[in-house]
């Protein structure tokens, strides 16, 4: 077998985390990330028939079953991934119409996947539906959107509006825009069908006074996609007790739209 720590989704993976770690979007152990991975990913690296230990998940995903994915830990802190990976990630198959998670590889400390995987489960389930490339799910606390979440109304076509006017490549980038949930528990089931249902008309789900969902094809595209609404909201955090003088318009938009042959949610522009 060859070493799990050179295969390429391990090295962007351990790469993506301390990424986020180092721009302040994951303190201590805050957020979580689920790549979904194919077999041929795995299996040069992967003894594929010899399981570690069976852990429950706490809910059924049946279209997930035999899905692989290469997940966070509970309680781990991204900055401690690059150092001691086999630790902090884990290796997991789904069985048993996804109530089972077969450990492959990781979690050597005895530990477990994030307490947010049924939330990551159901939202690679609603993605999956919108888009069967997609691949990642990213939870993450970027400071700017958390502020923003406290002085801007929760209306999700206000929300994203707000967002677009901020920076010319945020209509670009996610012309679905943002959907958002009002603060709720973290960690139960009840947040994870709330979020899968917000992931049916948007790759990013705001939730108030916690952090952000993100969904993407690959860990660049999903780190990018959150990147730029962090940035949005930054530049709205410094001018929001300012008088706009200036702002890019609706008929802008539309430029943009034709520009880069992106569609903007629909109704959400004049």
């Amino acid at each position: 077998m060859k070493d799990i720590l050179t295969a390429p989704f391990m090295v962007e993976m351990i790469r993506t985390l301390t990424n986020m770690y180092a721009h302040g979007w994951d303190e201590r152990n805050g957020g979580n990330v689920s790549l979904m991975l194919d077999e041929s990913d795995v299996k040069d690296y992967l003894d594929l028939n010899a399981a570690k230990r069976q852990i429950p998940t706490g809910f059924a995903a049946p279209e997930l079953e035999g899905r692989y994915f290469l997940v966070t830990g509970t309680g781990k802190y991204f900055k401690n991934v690059q150092y001691a990976p086999a630790i902090n990630l884990g290796v997991v198959r789904l069985r048993d119409q996804g109530r089972q998670a077969e450990l492959l590889w990781g979690f050597e400390d005895g530990g477990s996947f994030t307490s947010e995987f049924p939330a990551h489960m159901m939202s690679h389930v609603a993605r999956l539906k919108v888009n069967p490339e997609n691949r990642v799910i990213m939870h993450c606390h970027p400071a700017n959107l958390l502020a923003m979440t406290y002085v801007h109304d929760l209306n999700e076509k206000a929300f994203t509006r707000t967002l677009w006017q901020m920076c010319t490549e945020c209509i670009v980038v996610f012309p679905d825009g943002v959907n958002v949930l009002p603060w709720m528990l973290c960690g139960t089931n009840e947040i994870g069908i709330a979020t899968a249902e917000k992931m049916r008309t948007a790759r990013l789900v705001v939730w108030a006074q916690h952090g952000i969902y993100g969904a993407g094809k690959d860990l660049d595209e999903t780190f990018g996609l959150i990147e730029t609404a962090e940035k949005g909201a930054e530049i709205y955090m410094k001018i929001a007790h300012l008088p706009r003088l200036n702002t890019i318009t609706d008929e802008q938009m539309h430029l943009l739209e034709k520009r880069f042959n992106v569609t903007a949610r629909e109704g959400y522009l004049d």
